[in-house]
């Protein structure tokens, strides 16, 4: 398992209750899922199983992570911080964190400031979004429609949004770019699904190159 492949479980430093704090992180989108607490025996089941476990507070035991609803969360990687008293764990997520209001994140409630989905969390998103599409078609929908057509008819849109970005390179105006530039990545996006390729793999082939 990877957890146990990256990191000497024996260097955390737990708190005085036995405790160490735990920030849940998505493995495909990076975002935050929750944040938990872990014990010495959560962490030896997570290592073992490779499956997160967590120690419940209020209920004072450790239990496998959405064990009661199907849901779990494969660990991929576990990352100490300085001073080895906090955990960071990115995980691949099946159901949501936050069941009780159908939220794959914990953190659903902004309460300040200005959000924009950007970088990796709004693929993430995107991508989940495109599997459930696949999965249960919605009539009349676009993504239906790309998803029923198939392979050439996604792959030929691709091919015209690749022109098109091209085109709108060419000329001065930068909204003409992000507004191409969006549909292409969108098309590359449902081509990714219809091929069940995840995001996360296309960018460890791109890191492999910046190698």
């Amino acid at each position: 398992m990877a957890v146990k492949d990256k990191m000497d479980m024996t260097k955390i430093k737990f708190g005085k209750d036995g405790l160490i704090p735990v920030v849940v992180q998505d493995y495909e989108s990076g975002e935050v899922l929750m944040l938990t607490y872990m014990n010495q025996e959560a962490v030896d089941k997570t290592v073992e199983t490779g499956y997160a476990h967590y120690y419940n507070v209020s209920k004072k035991k450790v239990s496998k992570f959405g064990a009661a609803l199907g849901n779990s969360q494969k660990a991929v990687v576990a990352f100490l911080d300085e001073e080895n008293n906090a955990l960071l764990l990115k995980v691949q997520q099946k159901g949501d964190a936050a069941p009780e209001i159908n939220s794959h994140s914990c953190f659903a409630q902004q309460v300040q400031g200005v959000y924009n989905e950007i970088g990796s969390e709004m693929f993430g998103r995107l991508q989940r979004i495109l599997a459930e599409v696949k999965k249960n078609p919605e009539e009349g929908t676009y993504t239906s429609f790309l998803f029923a057509r198939g392979i050439d008819r996604i792959g030929k849109k691709v091919g015209e949004e690749a022109v098109e970005f091209v085109i709108a390179a060419k000329n001065t105006e930068k909204v003409a770019v992000i507004n191409e530039a969006a549909d292409l990545l969108y098309h590359v996006m449902v081509l990714l699904a219809e091929k069940d390729v995840k995001i996360s793999e296309v960018c460890a082939e791109l890191c492999k190159r910046n190698r």
